[in-house]
């Protein structure tokens, strides 16, 4: 085992010399030069941020050793703070979570239980439905629309007096498609007060559209309304978890009493500080990512393939054919490709990561699933 100790002092070194290129968000190779090909299994599974965290979230790591020994309250406090200024809030109304997946059990756990109903998309993440099964509450799953995004006037007719929750991933995991603010707007009316309506905002910050919007625009006047969010994607902290929910005073107490004691450590609350005190590496890292996500729809589109355009840091490309065994081919080349969605089997869901991952994954995609046209 490495102890916390080996560990920071690794970030401290190790890592403090790819702080001040790859992971300051540096695009990579000049134009014109060679791009070395990526070392050891690619990972274009899990949508995480491939360049990692800024270099003063490293820095903020690898000077945690002398919290180690102390229950991290004070920071908890720091963080929460930070979050309401962010965000408008009281602090009363931040609660963090081991990376924005508790926030979500902490969700199911308040507001569901048997007999009770959560509504949900079909597909979306996951979490909540394993969550919710848990509870023992029945899982009402809406058909996406036939352009793949959320019904929501479906969804919000599908909720009764039975229902306690209702989850919302805006962008959609795994779609990446969103709803825009007229339909999310139309949505919150319809849905009885009583009901929880949870808005899972994990790829907020890679947003292009401009119908768009975010649900903390609705928030001081929807006390049924809990927002979430995670420094797990454009931050590059999937590894330390992170994220937190806003909600109305009532809401986040009832989020907050089904969450663990002390559930930050220190140093992804030292990190989290640092990543608000610095907007411009979110920026540097949305530009990065979403050009790395155009420049791959380019290529798809030079391919004849079809995709499901998005607005996250992933994209549905449509295979033609059952995605399961082919996620175990790209495997044997050493590519980690996402999951087989039930609601879309024809569809593989790919993260971005850095260009030349990508250039590596577009070469085994060709290989393993020749094109069919020229565009």
């Amino acid at each position: 085992m490495v102890s916390r100790r080996a560990f920071t002092s690794g970030l401290g070194a190790g890592l403090a010399a790819l702080a001040s290129s790859r992971l300051a968000g540096a695009p990579g190779p000049a134009p014109g030069a060679a791009a070395a090909p990526p070392a050891g299994p690619i990972g274009l599974d899990s949508n995480e941020n491939p360049y990692g965290p800024s270099p003063r979230a490293l820095a903020a790591l690898a000077a945690s050793p002398a919290a180690a020994a102390r229950y991290p309250d004070a920071r908890e406090d720091a963080v929460r703070a930070a979050l309401a200024r962010h965000h408008r809030v009281a602090p009363e109304q931040v609660v963090l979570g081991c990376g924005s997946g508790e926030v979500l059990k902490m969700a199911a756990a308040a507001f569901l239980g048997p007999g009770q109903r959560v509504v949900v998309a079909e597909p979306t993440f996951e979490a909540v439905l394993a969550y919710a099964r848990v509870t023992r509450a029945e899982a009402v799953k809406v058909p996406l629309t036939p352009d793949h995004r959320h019904d929501l006037p479906a969804m919000a007719r599908a909720c009764d007096a039975r229902t306690g929750l209702v989850y919302l991933c805006n962008p959609n995991n795994p779609t990446g498609t969103i709803v825009g603010a007229g339909e999310l707007d139309a949505f919150l009316a319809g849905v009885p007060p009583e009901t929880a309506v949870l808005v899972d905002e994990a790829y907020h910050h890679f947003v292009e559209d401009p119908r768009y919007r975010s649900a903390f625009d609705w928030l001081p006047r929807r006390d049924n309304l809990v927002v979430v969010r995670t420094f797990s994607k454009v931050h590059g902290l999937a590894g330390m978890r992170l994220g937190y929910g806003v909600a109305s005073r009532p809401r986040a107490d009832a989020l907050r009493s089904q969450s663990i004691w002390s559930n930050g450590n220190a140093g992804v609350l030292d990190a989290a500080l640092a990543c608000l005190e610095e907007p411009e590496h979110v920026e540097r890292q949305r530009a990065l990512l979403n050009g790395t996500k155009r420049r791959l729809c380019e290529e798809l589109r030079r391919d004849g393939r079809r995709f499901i355009p998005s607005e996250a840091n992933f994209v549905m490309i449509d295979v033609e054919g059952d995605v399961g065994p082919l996620v175990e081919a790209f495997r044997a080349r050493g590519i980690r490709v996402g999951r087989r969605f039930a609601a879309l089997p024809g569809f593989l869901r790919i993260s971005i990561g850095t260009d030349p991952e990508m250039d590596a994954f577009l070469a085994a995609l060709r290989a393993l699933v020749p094109a069919r046209t020229a565009a």
